[in-house]
């Protein structure tokens, strides 16, 4: 089948253009390979997993009367030969060297400083300014991607059986490949993290004077210098406080830790630390608090919001003024 014909016809089902029985085919194909790329896979077993969904899918069409089906069975047919050729499309295009579609892949805000990557020595090192994450696959297959204001180190090629990360500032989510024999380790001031096939997000900005970890999926074992080792389960995470360096194990909102990935702004009971960092990262701005009100514990949601929208819902939430600038946001009592 040519790629031309799969792509207009995935083109019609985004754009809602598709009769019901081709859309119910599609999404039902979806679902069945949707849990088959978290490992490389060879052609055999390819073609035997699309052999598979086409069994399923002819299954899944029930016959009805002649006259009322004639042309249903017709879509639903060319549906599932197409279908099963985009699949096979789509493996092979899966195993070039392509970067993955990662979630939260374009700069948070334009004309902006792009993130930058340094080879030395074999070590790999990113930078993100404000106002732009990147995403980046390592060469096991685990994923990062790097909030703003952040930087991470990375060798090039693993070897022996360790695979080490940096996190040397800021704020990064990480999808860990699985690797029995190799442990898959992040390092953030004192504090490891130590994963195996799992998700997670490490948050280490320096003037917040704490690290988190909070564990998504698997399993995680925490370890500083100072506190026994904690275990983590999925929707608990673990705060190391610079200062009293003390471990704290907690639950956790999942929207709030992982809402950076899409550019959202979600606050619960925020610090104002907390707030200006995230919309700094958000908006590459920089805060200034020129009023005497520093002591916050704000809670807001923010999803597609202007800087502007965001500045004054806050500000009438704490009873502030404000002024934007280029790329400043001045902050003072009301008068």
């Amino acid at each position: 089948m040519e790629q031309e014909t799969i792509r207009k016809l995935l083109e019609r089902y985004n754009e809602g253009q598709c009769t019901p029985e081709e859309a119910a085919i599609i999404e039902e194909w979806f679902d069945s390979i949707g849990d088959q790329y978290t490992s490389p896979k060879s052609e055999h077993e390819v073609q035997a997993d699309l052999n598979a969904v086409q069994r399923a899918l002819m299954k899944q069409i029930q016959p009805a009367p002649r006259r009322l089906m004639r042309r249903s069975w017709y879509y639903a047919a060319a549906a599932i030969t197409v279908l099963v050729a985009a699949g096979a499309w789509f493996f092979q295009q899966r195993h070039q060297p392509a970067t993955p579609d990662l979630p939260g892949q374009q700069p948070l805000a334009g004309n902006l400083a792009k993130p930058t990557s340094t080879v030395n020595d074999g070590v790999v090192t990113v930078n993100t300014p404000k106002g732009s994450r990147e995403n980046i696959v390592l060469e096991d297959g685990s994923r990062i991607i790097l909030n703003a204001a952040s930087r991470i180190r990375y060798p090039q090629h693993f070897s022996g059986n360790h695979r080490d990360i940096y996190l040397e500032e800021g704020e990064a989510w990480f999808e860990a490949a699985p690797g029995a024999e190799n442990s898959f380790a992040v390092h953030a001031g004192n504090v490891t993290t130590v994963a195996l096939g799992t998700t997670f997000n490490i948050r280490a900005y320096t003037h917040e004077q704490r690290i988190t970890v909070a564990l998504l999926t698997g399993k995680v074992k925490v370890t500083t210098g100072s506190q026994p080792s904690v275990i983590l389960q999925p929707s608990e995470q673990a705060s190391y406080d610079l200062r009293s360096l003390q471990l704290v194990k907690t639950a956790f909102d999942t929207e709030v830790v992982t809402g950076w990935q899409k550019g959202y702004l979600i606050f619960k009971d925020a610090s104002y630390e907390q707030v200006r960092r995230g919309i700094e990262n958000r908006y590459g701005v920089t805060i200034i608090n020129q009023s005497d009100k520093k002591d916050w514990t704000y809670t807001g949601n923010f999803r597609e919001e202007t800087l502007a929208n965001v500045i004054e819902t806050i500000c009438l939430t704490e009873s502030l003024s404000y002024t934007i600038g280029k790329d400043t946001v001045i902050l003072k009592n009301k008068e």
